[in-house]
């Protein structure tokens, strides 16, 4: 009970340091006139343009901030790990945000420049995770109860995960709240699915590990509190975009938090609203390099459904409900 006493701690935490950074970023960002270039084909997108941007920085330094603060010293390094995820694919983004702004459109980091970033910190994380005696190579297999070690492929499998949730995270955010919103869900069903997993998976696993993985949900928490925050400014009409630095840097903290608990294989599951953004993209450009037809009216997915004329905040809150709703299916299949 005073676990999920701290944790709750945590949240408010989290969301009112975020509540005091977002009036003083935003004010900086709109002084600097870091805007948002809307791309000229979303035609319903116009009246956005000028928003200011790089919002992302707001959640990042609030999520930094309430963990350390809260993290068990000499228990940390799980937690740690999704920090420094965070961090360094948040550079990535901040990089690449900076240069929109500086160059006035909506080119910043050319893809094969952020691909190496990308790919230089998967890397990096990946080995770190496989060398590591905390993590190693062992891996859930989802709803069978049982624990697989994979050994060295545990590295690519590792590499391919962080650079696909960066990027479809990415993608995701494409609308007022929307990236946000399917956060939340997908930080709280990862929460249930983590309080499940470890109260049976891992029985008999050290308590040195069980008191990592309570540094996760730290993290967790701050995350849920800096993002609640966040949402105020950045729904429907959004104040603030959290920009690249924002989206992948939470793509690259998701990832983190999967690998250092050894529940990747339920990314696609948790993740399910940002496996559609990238598997919409991935199936447009292949069938009309193909057949020069569109599956879609126009992708990523939201944007389909954008263009069959659903308001965004709808979309925003129906990616959010199934990402929810498939999290708690997850969870309770495990449960029983």
């Amino acid at each position: 009970m005073e676990q999920y006493a701290k944790l709750l701690l945590v949240l408010l935490v989290g969301f009112f340091v975020s509540l005091i950074l977002s009036p003083i970023i935003i004010s900086i960002i709109k002084k600097e006139k870091v805007k948002q270039v809307i791309l000229h084909y979303v035609e319903s997108h116009k009246q956005k343009s000028g928003t200011p941007t790089m919002g992302g920085i707001i959640f990042i330094i609030a999520i930094l901030l309430t963990s350390l603060i809260f993290f068990d010293k000499q228990n940390m390094t799980l937690g740690l790990v999704s920090l420094m995820s965070l961090f360094a694919f948040g550079l990535v983004g901040f990089l690449d945000d900076f240069l929109k702004f500086k160059f006035k459109q909506n080119m910043g980091l050319r893809p094969y420049q952020k691909i190496i970033f990308q790919l230089t910190f998967s890397i990096i994380l990946s080995v770190f995770a496989f060398k590591s005696s905390l993590i190693g190579s062992a891996i859930i297999l989802p709803f069978s109860g049982r624990v697989i070690d994979i050994g060295w492929w545990i590295i690519p499998l590792n590499v391919f995960v962080i650079i696909a949730t960066t990027n479809s995270v990415n993608l995701t955010d494409g609308l007022d709240g929307l990236a946000t919103g399917t956060s939340l869900s997908f930080l709280l069903s990862f929460f249930a699915l983590l309080l499940i997993l470890f109260g049976r998976t891992f029985e008999g696993q050290s308590t040195i590990y069980l008191q990592q993985i309570n540094s996760v949900n730290v993290v967790v928490f701050a995350s849920l509190g800096a993002l609640l925050c966040y949402l105020l400014f950045n729904s429907f009409p959004a104040k603030i975009f959290m920009g690249d630095t924002g989206s992948l840097a939470l793509g690259g903290m998701f990832a983190a938090m999967v690998i250092t608990t050894k529940t990747t294989l339920y990314l696609p599951f948790l993740g399910i609203m940002f496996v559609a953004s990238s598997v919409s993209v991935i199936l447009q450009v292949s069938y009309y390099k193909l057949t020069k037809k569109r599956i879609f009216l126009m992708a990523p997915l939201h944007h389909h459904f954008e263009k069959k004329g659903m308001h965004e905040v709808r979309i925003s809150v129906m990616y959010a409900t199934i990402t929810l709703v498939v999290g708690a299916m997850v969870a309770l299949i495990e449960l029983v």
